[in-house]
């Protein structure tokens, strides 16, 4: 991967970054700030707060979003300024605490990802340890209709449709694969793997300006983890139970992916994460790749290298 630059944010934790259709990119911080960031500049302006701790965006044509908040549900920010309007705040009849990622079809229909239905967000690790398979693939048809397509992920996440509609497919980080959910043709209905044993933990995914899925791999994978994952539960939990020094901790490292449809893998970036580390986002505009962290409090700016 080539150098990175820093665009530093008033707030830590840019978990996800999008790009506007003016080219501007917008992020969300821990402290809940919705904020719109000028890449050439540098220049940061906050335009709403999520009541909460945003995750996955959704960039819409006219500028508005549509954005997570753990612990809140799924809102849509029609412009700068605006209230957030909720979309989706149950499911099943339980709050929506833990939604991942959302996208949306041109015709309204929206996908989105649940990472847990036992854990919330500051108790990721717990869900990864304890491997308990509560993720969903979630979606909501334009007159409010929610229909579970998958169920039982790892960890769901990044979400990414199909140019065709043909599938869509979700990240399943605690199981190291990206999971395809068909829409049409003959397989409509069922449920496959686009890749599995990626060498390290996929989180959100966006479709690139070059028709290809952009993955961020928050760390490689994790010894610990990947011999914990078979055993009994209670080995698990009892590993959960230890100090956090302890524990498996993310390894700091850049890390992405980029895959074609048929799993084929197009480019494979990385860099040492002295500067900068766990890229939970990256988003491919024309060669530039603008790149989140869970940890950070900057976007991180580097490119495609040239062939």
């Amino acid at each position: 991967m080539p150098p990175t630059r820093l665009l530093p944010l008033p707030g830590q934790g840019p978990e996800d970054v999008v790009v506007l259709a003016d080219g501007r990119l917008v992020t969300g911080t821990a402290d809940g700030a919705i904020l719109c960031v000028d890449p050439a500049t540098g220049a940061v302006e906050q335009i709403a707060h999520a009541g909460g701790r945003p995750l996955g965006m959704h960039a819409e044509a006219d500028g508005s979003l549509l954005v997570c908040v753990a612990g809140r549900g799924i809102f849509r920010l029609a412009e700068a300024g605006a209230e957030l309007e909720v979309v989706v705040d149950e499911l099943d009849g339980a709050p929506l605490t833990f939604p991942s990622n959302v996208i949306r079809d041109d015709d309204g229909t929206l996908y989105f990802s649940v990472s847990s239905r036992r854990w919330p967000l500051e108790r990721w690790i717990t869900d990864l340890l304890e491997h308990s398979g509560t993720g969903r693939l979630v979606r909501r048809d334009p007159d409010g209709h929610l229909e579970v397509l998958v169920d039982g992920l790892q960890f769901g996440n990044g979400v990414v449709l199909a140019p065709d509609r043909s599938c869509v497919l979700v990240a399943e980080t605690g199981a190291y694969r990206i999971t395809r959910h068909w829409l049409t043709g003959p397989r409509a209905g069922t449920t496959d793997h686009l890749v599995e044993n990626l060498p390290g933990l996929p989180d959100n995914m966006l479709l690139g300006s070059d028709g290809l899925i952009w993955v961020a791999l928050a760390s490689p994978r994790n010894l610990l983890l990947d011999r914990l994952a078979p055993l009994p539960g209670i080995l698990r939990r009892l590993v959960d139970a230890l100090p956090p020094s302890l524990k498996p901790a993310p390894v700091r490292s850049v890390w992405v992916l980029a895959l074609d449809f048929d799993g084929n893998i197009g480019h494979d970036l990385q860099r040492d994460g002295t500067d900068y580390a766990m890229v939970t986002s990256v988003a491919e505009h024309h060669g530039t790749l603008y790149l989140g962290s869970l940890s950070e409090s900057a976007i991180a700016v580097t490119s495609i290298p040239a062939a």
